[in-house]
């Protein structure tokens, strides 16, 4: 039966009751907007979270966010003073009236299987102290005039026309059209082949969170994608841009029974195409698979007309049960009404789970009282966002009752519920059940009297909800957009200077679109670029490159005049942005090579490209100043005042890097005036080596080795190796045995300048010690500096030995005395140097034993 506060209500129910009625696209919905901002207060009641949410921002920006709440099942944000409230169905308020307007939309919906007695329910009983509307399809034009008492009808007209435009393959559907599909895998399989030959599609599921959802038809509002892959969610409310629908199958399942969509269903969702002034076309998908995948002509007719039965019956449930035991409240949900129009509606998901757990024994024996009984049906109506059925939601409810039984769920407990679907790792599925399990969390954050720290619970639920739908969004648009192809698509013929390329950083982007990079001026396309996009992504790059080139070209020349361009010369190869731009080539000389410009630099604009070049030349002439000694010495070498001998001389040094043995170098052969000359030019003539002093730098030692192998110069006679990037006074043998810039003394290098400096000391020593020149004369030397300088005593000995020196090693003591040893003396002997007819006396040769025993006198 049905209620008294049902009569009273339908008796006692104000004025002013308003049915707006008619297919999509009428304007329904905004007017309610309209005469909802016109009242001191209001609500209105969606069928959908999602257009709730859509409707608040509206709202907000007319009104004030201070002003304006929404209410659903998962989300709740109430202003302290708010008079406006856009709400779901299911939360919306009935039986407070005050409220000064009130809307229910999509009142159509009463017909709804498992909803639809909500819906019946608002259309009864939820009034508006000055005005009511309901919002809703034609069809429910004799049900609103027969359960609601001098209600006013106003039937609205579409704003544009409706037509059918047939049966296309995939590869023929329009650009700026939605194809919808009745299951998951088929809205992936269509999806993925509109990935492959036009870019690739928007994907709206029921399934997917309304973040999501908003997230997918972004791209498409936006045109970075020019189709929409729906199921029969579309149909709800979604205001798209879509001039054609087309239909995948005329079949659903609709949770009891596969049957062929109703004329109305098919006019809800071919509704969508056509907005505001603009027409719109529907038709069927060839190939799909499906049986019944064209229109009949009375179908198409009554879609184009909007002509379609009236809805005879709305479903209805008892909105008011008893709570005096479960079994009562059962009997009350299941009774059927005794008005006209209206049915019992089908066992509904909560209905359901209440008569599975009213047989579990542990369950009922805690149902005590009017308000356990009550709590436990608040329970039981928590809906069943996972959709895997009664058995297993029951499940779920019912370890939830056990939780709430006796109180509030506590905030540690919550809020590892919720840190436990905080992942964002998964493939789509993977996802798609976390957001409808934090869904569920949402829903019970939300609840009044639940969860302690509500507040704080709901907040984190929403967050982690947020991060998921994000998570999902960027999967879909991986799987199902090629944004390459979507950029091409977009244009009118394969025309690539329609299309618009820039640089950013080293991203060459054509249309907003990574194509590839370009590294200094040498372009690379993307490797991971599809085969039939590469020509035409290529030809459009190449088209605009020389003016993006010719940029670039006058930024690096601006550099290079001002002294800060990050230029690079190794191994002969001047390199910019890590790319090579030019080479040197054996010019004139060793040290006057030809910069020789790279092939990248030929799609530079000549006029730039000539200015770039002349910029790097003064560039190389800059980086070689540090053989600027060297060049002193190449220049010199071609005088007449040299002559043969001093000529040949500068030349090896050269060659050599301004490094040579002083044996064998002919400089004893020079004259005074040749040696005042070579003096002049820097070089150093050593006891034992000839070097110049400003070439004992890592980076001149760098730079001659290149030209040197650029020119073809034997560099194994002179110091070879690669130089350190310090030149210490000593380093060990073992890591470089012809390290540039020292002398090899067995297990230790020293630097040629360190070797000179010390043998100088030796040879003031003598002098001091012998008041005059004669070389027979014994003096003792103190190893201190030298070993300072990181020789070992050995290593000391052995450089004396090289620079003529002979050591006088002392008598043992006899057996028996005690003491010092006596100091180890030297003497020195002039080295034989080159005689007239060039034999070189080698010094007596001495074993390493013989050092090592004479570095530990010398240490003493």
């Amino acid at each position: 039966m049905v209620h008294d506060r049902h009569a009273s209500s339908r008796k006692d129910a104000p004025s002013g009751v308003k049915a707006v009625l008619g297919p999509t696209n009428t304007g329904k919905t905004h007017l309610a907007i309209e005469r909802l901002c016109a009242h001191s207060s209001g609500a209105i009641g969606f069928p959908l979270r999602l257009l709730a949410r859509e409707v608040y921002d509206r709202v907000c920006k007319i009104k004030g966010e201070k002003s304006v709440a929404l209410i659903t099942g998962e989300e709740r944000i109430e202003p302290k003073d708010a008079r406006y409230l856009l709400c779901t169905v299911e939360a919306m308020p009935v039986t407070e009236r005050s409220l000064a307007f009130v809307a229910i939309d999509e009142a159509q919906l009463g017909a709804d299987r498992e909803r639809g007695h909500v819906f019946t329910d608002r259309l009864l009983h939820a009034r508006g102290r000055e005005e009511t509307m309901i919002l809703g399809s034609a069809t429910l034009e004799p049900m609103v005039k027969s359960l609601v008492p001098d209600v006013e009808v106003v039937t609205r007209p579409r704003f544009s026309t409706l037509s059918h435009a047939g049966a296309k393959k995939l590869s023929r559907i329009p650009p700026r059209s939605a194809i919808v599909a009745f299951s998951a895998e088929q809205v992936y399989a269509i999806a993925e082949m509109l990935r492959r030959f036009r870019g690739g599609a928007a994907v709206v599921m029921g399934a997917l969170s309304p973040q999501t959802r908003n997230a997918q038809v972004a791209l498409y509002q936006s045109g970075e994608v020019d189709y929409l892959v729906a199921t029969d969610a579309i149909g709800m409310g979604l205001n798209l841009d879509v001039e054609h629908v087309a239909f995948a199958g005329l079949s659903k399942f609709d949770g009891q029974r596969h049957r062929r969509l109703t004329t109305s269903e098919m006019a809800q969702i071919a509704g969508r195409a056509g907005r505001h002034q603009k027409d719109g076309t529907f038709g069927t998908l060839t190939g799909s698979g499906g049986h019944d995948s064209e229109f009949e002509p009375d179908e198409v007719y009554a879609i184009e007309e909007h002509r379609f039965p009236p809805l005879t019956r709305l479903f209805w449930r008892d909105p008011e049960p008893r709570f005096d035991s479960v079994a009562t409240l059962i009997s009350d949900l299941e009774t059927p009404p005794d008005r006209e129009g209206l049915v019992l509606a089908p066992e509904a998901i909560d209905l359901a789970v209440l008569k599975r757990l009213s047989e579990d024994g542990t369950v009922m024996d805690s149902l005590r009282g009017h308000a356990m009984v009550r709590r436990f049906w608040e329970v039981c109506r928590l809906p069943d966002f996972r959709q895997q059925g009664v058995e297993t939601h029951s499940r779920f409810v019912s370890r939830l009752w056990q939780d709430l039984r006796n109180g509030e769920l506590g905030a540690d407990y919550m809020a590892q519920q919720i840190a436990r679907l905080d992942l964002t790792g998964g493939d789509i599925d993977t996802l798609q059940g976390r957001i409808a399990a934090i869904r569920s969390w949402a829903y019970i954050a939300q609840r009044p009297d639940w969860v302690l720290a509500r507040e704080e619970m709901a907040a984190r639920a929403r967050a982690v909800e947020a991060r998921l739908s994000d998570a999902l969004h960027g999967k879909l648009t991986e799987r199902f957009i090629n944004r390459r192809t979507a950029v091409l698509m977009k244009k009118l013929g394969p025309d690539a200077g329609l299309l618009s390329v820039r640089l950013e950083d080293a991203e060459v982007l054509v249309e907003g679109e990574h194509i590839g990079s370009l590294h200094g001026f040498a372009f690379q396309v993307d490797p991971a670029a599809r085969h039939s996009d590469r020509k035409l992504l290529l030809a459009a790059a190449e088209r605009h490159l020389p003016a993006l080139l010719q940029s670039r070209a006058e930024a690096l020349t601006a550099a290079v005049h001002e002294g800060v361009a990050p230029l690079a010369l190794e191994n002969g190869k001047l390199s910019w942005d890590g790319e090579k731009i030019a080479a040197l080539s054996a010019g004139r000389s060793l040290l006057a090579p030809v910069l020789v410009p790279d092939r990248v630099l030929d799609a530079i604009p000549a006029p730039a490209r000539k200015t770039l070049v002349a910029a790097l030349e003064a560039w190389l002439e800059t980086a070689l100043e540090p053989l600027a000694p060297l060049a002193k010495l190449d220049e010199a070498s071609r005088t007449e005042e040299a002559g043969p001998d001093l000529r040949a001389l500068l030349i090896t040094l050269v060659d050599r890097g301004g490094m040579i043995a002083r044996d064998g170098s002919g400089v004893d052969r020079l004259d005074k005036a040749r040696r005042t000359m070579l003096a002049k030019l820097g070089v150093r003539v050593g006891a034992l080596d000839l070097f110049l002093p400003a070439m004992l730098r890592p980076a001149p030692i760098a730079l001659w080795r290149q030209l040197a192998k650029i020119a073809d110069k034997d560099i194994s006679k002179g110091s070879g190796g690669e130089p350190d990037a310090a030149m210490p006074p000593t380093m060990d043998a073992t890591k470089r045995h012809k390290a540039p810039g020292y002398r090899n003394l067995g297990k230790q290098l020293v630097r040629l300048d360190i070797a000179e400096k010390l043998l100088r000391e030796a040879h003031e020593a003598r002098s001091a010690a012998s008041g005059h020149k004669g070389p027979s004369r014994s003096f003792s030397l103190d190893p201190a500096r030298a070993v300072s300088m990181g020789l070992t005593t050995a290593s000391y000995a052995r450089l004396l030995r090289f620079g003529g020196f002979q050591a006088m090693m002392p008598r043992p003591l006899p057996e028996g005395a005690h003491g010092a040893p006596a100091p180890v003396r030297w003497r020195w002997r002039p080295p034989q140097r080159e005689r007239e007819a060039e034999v070189t006396t080698p010094a007596p040769k001495r074993s390493d034993s013989a050092f090592a025993a004479l570095g530990e006198l010398l240490g003493r």
